[in-house]
């Protein structure tokens, strides 16, 4: 299983951008979709998840600015970024919960990471 994240870029503070990450292979279902981002000299953080019945969660800095969604038929998450911010920049990375066929365990995959820069 492998996936695929795009639409980072340059990006001036209060502008807006969306991200996406699709996921392909042999899965049989997908459980929780997430985003994660990790600026330059810190850690990882999770940014924002999605169940596969639509339940998110947000990280406090973002709540109100970002929205996490997907398509399940695509396996494809997306994260639409508004009001950005300065301390938005970083590196944004998919994760993906999900069976693959012949499987009976739940495993992990990560996106490329896709980075974002917001200028001031």
């Amino acid at each position: 299983v492998q996936l695929q994240a795009s639409g980072g870029g340059l990006v001036e503070a209060g502008g807006s951008r969306r991200l996406s990450c699709a996921a392909s292979g042999s899965i049989v279902s997908m459980r929780d979709m997430a985003w994660y981002r990790q600026a330059p000299g810190k850690q990882r953080e999770l940014v924002a998840r999605i169940s596969s019945g639509g339940t998110t969660n947000y990280l406090d800095s973002v709540e109100g600015r970002f929205t996490i969604s997907r398509h399940n038929a695509k396996n494809t998450v997306y994260l639409q970024m508004d009001s950005l911010k300065p301390e938005d920049t970083g590196v944004y990375y998919c994760n993906a919960i999900f069976v693959q066929y012949g499987s009976n365990r739940y495993d992990v995959g990560w996106g490329q990471g896709t980075l974002v820069t917001v200028s001031s």
